[in-house]
């Protein structure tokens, strides 16, 4: 199975418009044979848009994801995206999956990062999270919860064959540390894929580091985007092709906490 990462210039505060640049995607990544497309943290608004998050968030029955869907119907695909979940006075900094017709999945961050998460978002209890798509069974986090391994292995432990990760990473003098060598660890500690799909430009507030990536079970980087500019990487999961590196590295099976 093929999945496709969209490294994306959300538009601040403009859903509409977000909308049709991951629709735009969508087409693009189906053209190419992928079968789930992941786009970043808070990408239906924009992640910098401080405040008109919380005018913007919407319920799973808003429209912001019947767009979403529509654009998985067009496609056939199951998106991946992050938006800003209202359940009632709280607003939750969550992941949606939509695959046509199906009821939408959703997870919320646990991991709220500094105080402007923590100013906007409620904070989530850690769960497992799972969806399965073409025999294989898929994870979801998003940014800050993937820098933390017990995140990363609960996954595993509930058997999942790859975790998708919408990110807003910022621009740092130790943001390539975590896309380039933190996040291929999570993905060889665990022996599963790990596509971790970022911002890249800037708003008022942040600019964004890029570097969005597929790994492989064995650490290696099947599909990467650069720093600056938007783009579509798509890589094919298949784990059999993995198997050696499972049977060499056996953390799971050898575990003893």
């Amino acid at each position: 199975m093929k999945i496709a990462g969209f490294q994306m210039k959300s538009v601040p505060g403009d859903v509409g418009a977000n909308l049709d640049k991951i629709a735009a995607a969508a087409r693009a990544a189906t053209e190419k044979g992928a079968s789930i497309l992941v786009v970043p943290e808070l990408a239906l608004t924009g992640y910098g848009v401080g405040k008109a998050v919380r005018e913007t968030a919407q319920t799973l029955d808003g429209d912001q994801i019947a767009g979403l869907a529509a654009t998985a119907r067009e496609t056939g695909l199951t998106i991946v995206a992050g938006f800003a979940e209202r359940d009632g006075d709280i607003v939750r900094n969550s992941a949606v999956v939509v695959d046509g017709e199906a009821l939408p999945i959703v997870y919320r961050k646990c991991n709220l990062y500094g105080p402007y998460e923590r100013g906007l978002f409620e904070q989530a209890k850690p769960a497992a999270v799972t969806f399965e798509k073409g025999g294989l069974t898929f994870g979801l986090l998003i940014c800050y919860d993937v820098e933390f391994p017990e995140n990363m292995r609960r996954l595993a432990r509930a058997g999942v064959d790859a975790v998708l990760v919408p990110t807003a990473l910022p621009t740092s003098d130790h943001d390539a540390f975590i896309a380039r060598q933190m996040v291929p660890v999570r993905a060889f500690e665990n022996q599963v894929f790990l596509a971790y799909v970022n911002h890249c430009g800037a708003d008022e507030r942040f600019a964004y580091a890029g570097l969005s990536s597929i790994v492989a079970p064995d650490g290696t980087l099947l599909a990467k985007a650069g720093g600056d500019e938007e783009a579509l990487i798509v890589a094919e999961l298949t784990p059999s092709r993995y198997a050696d590196s499972a049977e060499a590295n056996s953390y799971l099976a050898d575990l003893n906490i």
